[in-house]
C-alpha cells in the first residue's frame, strides 16, 4: 500500500520540478529546492492529508524555496525567464525556429502571465488546476492567458512584417 506521499505528492515531481527550473534556471538548484519542498511534505504529511490545495501548497512551497535562493544571492531578479524548450527530433526546422522564439518572447512578459502561459501551454493544465495551483481566480488566470498569447502574438507578427 502507498503512503500519501507516494500516492499524492510524489506524481507531482515533474511538473513542480519544471516550474521550479523555470524560476531558477538552474538544474542542480531547482533539485535542491525540490528535495527541500519533498522534505517539508513528507514531515507534514498528516497535515497535508487534509489541505483543501494539495498542488497550490507544493507551489507555494516551491516558490518559498527560489525566493529564499535569491535572497540569499541577493539575485531577486532571476524569477523571471522560462528556458527555450528542447524540441524533439521529429519536429521541423520551422517548428523549432518557431517555439524558440515564442518561448524568447515568453521571457519578456511579466512573470504571472509567464507563470499562467507555461502552466497552460507547456504543461497541459485546465483554467481550473491553474487557479488551484496559483490560487488565484479564474477570471486572472483567463486575462493573463489573453494578455500573454495577445503579446506575444503582436510581436511574431511584427518580426515578420520588420524581415
Amino acid at each position: 500500500m502507498k503512503s500519501f506521499f507516494e500516492a499524492h505528492i510524489w506524481p507531482q515531481r515533474g511538473r513542480l520540478y519544471r516550474l521550479g527550473y523555470l524560476w531558477v534556471r538552474d538544474r542542480s538548484l531547482a533539485e535542491d529546492m525540490l528535495q527541500n519542498v519533498f522534505e517539508k511534505s513528507f514531515a507534514r504529511e498528516d497535515e497535508l492529508r487534509s489541505h483543501p490545495n494539495l498542488m497550490g501548497w507544493l507551489v507555494s512551497s516551491l516558490k518559498n524555496e527560489a525566493l529564499m535562493h535569491f535572497r540569499q544571492t541577493k539575485k531577486l531578479d532571476s524569477l523571471e525567464g522560462l528556458e527555450a524548450l528542447k524540441a524533439e527530433e521529429s519536429i521541423s526546422e520551422d517548428t523549432k525556429d518557431s517555439v524558440r522564439k515564442v518561448m524568447i518572447l515568453v521571457k519578456e512578459l511579466p512573470l504571472r502571465q509567464q507563470e499562467i502561459f507555461h502552466l497552460r501551454e507547456v504543461e497541459g493544465l485546465s483554467y481550473e488546476e491553474i487557479t488551484e495551483h496559483l490560487d488565484i481566480s479564474l477570471e486572472q488566470v483567463k486575462v493573463n492567458l489573453h494578455r500573454a498569447r495577445k503579446s506575444i502574438r503582436e510581436r511574431m507578427l511584427n518580426q515578420k512584417l520588420t524581415k
